[in-house]
C-alpha cells in the first residue's frame, strides 16, 4: 500500500464512495457539484492505493497547519478494512497538518465508526458547536 497527497477527480471519488460506507454521509442535494468542489479544494487530500493502483482508502482534511485538523472524510474500501489503512491515513494527515504535539484533531463520526476512532485514542468532545442550515436529504451513493 502507498499513501500520497493526490487530487482525485469527482468521478474517481464517487466510484470509490460506492465501495465504502462513507457514501451515506452526503446529502442528495447538488451531490455531483458539491463533490467536485470538495475534491478540487480540500487542503489535505490523501489517497491510499494497493499494489495494482486501485484506490483502497481516502482522507480529506481541513487545517490551519498550526492548531487544528478537521477530518471531513475518511473511508476505506469495505473489502480492505481492518488492515491499518484508516490508521495510516490518520497518522499521515496529522503529520502533514503539524504533528501530534501541536495539532488537535476533530471530526464528525458516523455511529458505526466510533469504535475505530476510540481505538485510535480519540474521545467524544463536549466543546464542538454546530450551525447547520443546509438542505440535507439522506441517501447512499450507489
Amino acid at each position: 500500500m502507498t499513501i500520497a497527497q493526490e487530487r482525485l477527480s469527482p468521478e474517481e471519488y464517487i466510484a470509490f464512495l460506492k465501495r465504502t460506507d462513507l457514501g451515506s454521509q452526503y446529502p442528495k442535494e447538488r451531490f455531483a457539484q458539491r463533490i467536485a468542489r470538495l475534491v478540487a479544494n480540500v487542503p489535505i487530500s490523501l489517497v491510499a492505493r494497493d499494489e495494482t493502483g486501485e484506490i483502497i482508502g481516502t482522507l480529506f482534511g481541513l487545517t490551519d497547519f498550526a492548531y487544528w485538523l478537521f477530518i471531513t472524510d475518511l473511508g476505506v474500501a469495505r473489502d480492505c478494512q481492518r488492515q491499518g489503512i484508516g490508521r495510516a491515513l490518520m497518522k499521515t494527515a496529522h503529520k502533514i497538518a503539524g504533528g501530534e504535539k501541536d495539532v488537535a484533531v476533530y471530526l464528525c463520526a458516523n455511529l458505526g465508526a466510533v469504535p475505530f476512532y476510540e481505538r485510535l485514542g480519540m474521545a467524544k468532545s463536549e466543546d464542538v458547536m454546530e450551525y447547520k442550515r443546509v438542505e440535507w436529504t439522506r441517501f447512499t451513493v450507489k
